[in-house]
């Protein structure tokens, strides 16, 4: 077996999200690695938006509805968002692993030198009301839920179950409940 191995100067952070690694790098900002076949990587584009991410220290790449985005501590700089994929800008998202087209949309100034961001939770599926399959992220097997499966799961005879982040209503008057 070959190990594969692309030069990157500073290479602070890592993130690998399907066919591609995603690099803080510093000065140079962020440096995307195709990775489709790992003993032949190859550097895909740097990123800087123009000069703006030049201290790049940490990334980590997550998506959002058919969008896909890298959060980039920038150091000096603070927080960065770059949208990697959206289907109003770029028209080739569908499929796996489709080519990141990067574009910076925000910019968080943080107090003190921004080095570090946390992993936000990872959702390896989701499916619209209809059951149908929005997104797989990072994941190999399962399908998503199609419809009557997820009505399975939430509905019992007429009754939906649900969540909610404020406690049931008190109970009526000369009514009692218990509690198992």
């Amino acid at each position: 077996m070959q190990n594969g191995t692309v030069r990157i100067d500073s290479a602070n952070g890592l993130y690998l999200a399907r066919t591609y690694a995603y690099v803080a790098s510093g000065s140079k900002g962020l440096t995307i690695v195709d990775i489709e076949k790992p003993e032949q990587p190859r550097v895909d584009r740097v990123f800087d938006a123009g000069g703006a991410i030049n201290d790049a220290r940490d990334v980590k790449v997550a998506m959002t509805n058919a969008s896909v985005f890298a959060y980039v501590a920038d150091g000096r700089n603070g927080l960065r968002v770059v949208q990697m994929l959206s289907s109003n800008r770029t028209g080739h998202t569908f499929g796996f692993s489709p080519r990141p087209e990067p574009e910076l949309i925000a910019t968080y100034k943080t107090g003190a030198p921004a080095l570090a961001i946390s992993k936000g939770l990872d959702r390896d599926r989701a499916v619209d009301e209809s059951g149908n399959q929005l997104a797989v992220f990072g994941r190999r097997g399962s399908r998503p839920f199609n419809l009557d499966e997820i009505k399975r799961l939430f509905v019992r005879g007429e009754q939906v179950w649900t969540v909610s982040n404020t406690p049931p209503a008190r109970p009526a008057a000369g009514r009692t409940t218990t509690s198992r």
